[in-house]
């Protein structure tokens, strides 16, 4: 009995099967060969990022406690389940801040930042009024510590109603978690 194709007495050959089962052998092999590389690779990543951290705590514990590069304790966000209640956060804040430099809010505006809530950024505007040297002290009260503050825009004048006190307009900005 002969085969119908010409391949097909090649396919049943005891020479193929054998070359088919040695490629087959060798990519098995090689699977495994690829899979301990990756294996080795993710560990000397951890042990490089181990030794990064042990460093990073060594260097934190010999810096002083209070001193000026000290990290500032909290979240970096403003906490809230929604941009409104950050926003209330970030309004809150601000006013604490001039309050604490014996300053008076006069004003404040939500203002309206589109889908930038939706990926975490709240805007306000407040308007108050501080001492001229004040002024110094007002914008670190914002940007230092945490949730992290950013200054978008500040203009002050001397302000018409008393000798040594400015109008201060700032627009300031935070980061919102999202709610998570």
């Amino acid at each position: 009995m002969t085969a119908a194709h010409p391949l097909a007495r090649y396919l049943t050959s005891a020479n193929i099967a054998a070359l088919i089962y040695l490629a087959l052998i060798i990519a098995a092999l090689l699977m495994v060969v690829f899979a301990i590389n990756d294996v080795s690779d993710r560990y000397r990543a951890r042990e490089a990022s181990t030794e990064m951290l042990a460093q990073l705590e060594r260097q934190a514990s010999l810096r002083p406690s209070g001193s000026k590069g000290s990290v500032p304790s909290g979240s970096p966000f403003l906490q809230g389940q929604t941009a409104t209640v950050a926003t209330a956060s970030l309004l809150q804040r601000v006013t604490d801040a001039v309050l604490h430099v014996k300053g008076s809010v006069t004003s404040s505006q939500v203002e309206e930042v589109g889908d930038q809530a939706a990926v975490g950024r709240v805007k306000i505007t407040v308007n108050c009024e501080i001492e001229e040297p004040a002024l110094q002290q007002l914008l670190y009260e914002i940007e230092a510590g945490a949730p992290f503050l950013f200054l978008d825009h500040l203009r002050a004048q001397a302000a018409a109603s008393s000798g040594g006190r400015m109008q201060v307009v700032m627009l300031v900005s935070g980061l919102w978690s999202g709610g998570k």
